[in-house]
């Protein structure tokens, strides 16, 4: 192992001990332990007057701050267009803070660590003024730089040309985080990943895909590899089908000029959806080293086809007559979108694996908004069991690995009922996160992918060759759509979603009864 990668694994050893001490010890008063202390850390939220920013970043950064999870001299600096104070941008971020009472002296130390610039993104002299600012706090021997893009994708270009120029850090490390989209296709994507390559190696660059911070995303790696009873079965002679889901019960909520540009399959499917799918079907890696893992990953990018006109359904909400409020509006009666837009809300794609393991088995990913609930989860349908003899009760077992609202891991299976009768019925044996660990907190998804960062873990990001394959097997059905106009099929605000994706998991093995229905344990 190389001295840089002894390191990375070091620091993302130490990260995940003090994590593990935090959770432990609730109440533990700041006391500086962190890493080291020997050296600060700078980071810099470029967009910081944005929404991202802050609901997300400013949060995330506090709630890290307060567990006492960040280097001891960590100092915040954002940057936007927007001439603001750090009073302004404090009370802007407080009602996403969720801050405690008994936590308001640490909150107000938190803001103290804050720095606001206003600048042009497009401006050398403005990002080398702020280069001068961040050197104040490099008294040190070492500091460290990380640089968090929470921007949209057309200053891309000119911000990270300017950090290479004028904003690199000259007595340690530099980081840049960049936030989905990463491209509108293949073309475009390959255009950014080109530049990113030509002004940072790919260890400098952390693309985040705040899926893969979930917990139970996360868990799919011990779930496979720690546990003797599920690998055997794991391949296409036990597995019926897998289907991958993610449900939103709203709408556009008035954003949809912003959601016309890339629709649902752009902004999950491509994305997070895909993302999970590659933990689910990729075989062992070598190590837990982040590029063993993400080889693994790749490999099962490049066994899948792209994606025919045969294999999806695409739908678009309309209003529900007999809905409140939002659900009596369609997509386009929202008015940022544009009139007559045939962009998706709703898509239902079936993939293909082609190597040994998964010949065959159809991995079903589905995504909507304005469906009949909000879920996010992954579910194995097992095949039908061979020589029945209960005249065709039985039902297909089902592990499902619920990473939204509600983690849970839970297998259906079919048990005798309770009672005289010698008579069945579907059950489960079921994990629920918020029961058999009610006291432990789960971190936000931001708050591991952050920490990895500062830690040098690339674990759970998105590699170059990742991305490039990922864009390779949508963007030829997206092309297809837009210039084919192709129409999406209507379907109503609160219901399941168009009957035609049902027919096409009927098509692919995929058994939906609707006889039983999972009840989280309280």
């Amino acid at each position: 192992m190389s001295t840089n990668s002894l390191k990375s694994h070091i620091d993302a050893e130490l990260c995940l001990a003090l994590y593990r001490k935090s959770l432990k010890s609730k109440e533990m008063e700041h006391d500086g332990t962190h890493f080291d202390g020997q050296y600060p850390h700078l980071f810099v939220i470029m967009g910081a007057s944005g929404d991202l920013a802050q609901k997300k970043i400013y949060p995330t950064l506090w709630w890290l701050f307060r567990d006492n999870l960040l280097p001891s001299e960590t100092v915040f600096y954002g940057y936007a267009r927007s001439k603001m104070t750090v009073d302004q941008l404090k009370k802007k971020c407080e009602s996403y803070m969720n801050v405690k009472p008994a936590e308001k002296e640490r909150y107000e130390e938190f803001w103290t660590l804050n720095h606001y610039m206003s600048g042009q993104y497009d401006s050398r002299t403005d990002f080398e003024h702020l280069n001068q600012e961040l050197s104040k706090f490099e008294r040190g021997p070492t500091a460290n730089r990380l640089f968090y893009l929470a921007l949209p994708p057309t200053v891309y270009e000119n911000v990270t040309v300017h950090i290479r120029n004028a904003c690199m850090g000259t007595k340690g490390w530099t980081r840049v985080i960049i936030e989905k989209p990463f491209g509108r296709d293949l073309e475009s994507s390959e255009k950014l990943s080109s530049h990113l390559a030509s002004l940072f190696k790919e260890s400098e660059i952390y693309r985040i895909d705040h899926y893969l911070g979930k917990e139970m995303v996360q868990n799919l790696m011990t779930l496979r590899f720690g546990n003797r009873i599920f690998n055997p079965t794991w391949n296409r002679d036990n597995i019926a089908s897998i289907q991958i889901s993610f449900k939103e019960p709203f709408g556009t909520q008035g954003r949809g000029g912003y959601f016309d540009e890339f629709g649902i399959i752009r902004d999950i499917m491509q994305n997070h959806l895909l993302q999970i799918l590659t933990l689910v079907a990729m075989e062992k890696p070598a190590s837990c080293q982040p590029d063993d893992i993400r080889n693994e990953k790749v490999k099962v990018l490049k066994s899948i086809q792209e994606l025919k006109l045969s294999d999806i359904v695409v739908g678009q909400y309309v209003g529900n007559p007999e809905g409140e409020g939002d659900a009596k509006l369609g997509y386009l009666d929202d008015p940022t979108v544009p009139k007559g837009s045939v962009t998706p809300t709703y898509a239902l794609a079936v993939l293909h694996i082609n190597n040994e393991r998964w010949d065959g088995v159809p991995f079903i990913l589905k995504c909507g908004k304005a469906l009949n609930e909000r879920k996010a989860e992954v579910r194995i349908q097992f095949r039908d069991v061979p020589g029945d003899i209960f005249d065709g009760k039985p039902k297909r077992n089902e592990l499902v690995i619920r990473v939204q609202p509600g983690e849970a891991l839970y297998v259906k299976l079919m048990v005798k009922t309770p009672g005289m009768a010698f008579d069945m019925e579907e059950t489960e044996l079921d994990l629920t996160y918020g029961s058999r660990y009610e006291h432990i907190k789960l971190p936000d998804a931001y708050e591991r992918l952050i920490l990895d960062v500062f830690c040098g873990s690339q674990m759970h990001f998105v590699r170059s060759d990742e991305l490039r394959e990922a864009w390779r097997i949508f963007t030829k059905i997206l092309h297809q759509i837009e210039n084919e106009k192709i129409k999406p099929i209507p379907y109503i605000y609160g219901s399941r979603g168009p009957k035609e994706a049902d027919q096409l998991l009927v098509n692919n093995n995929f058994t939906y009864t609707g006889s039983y229905k999972w009840k989280p344990k309280m």
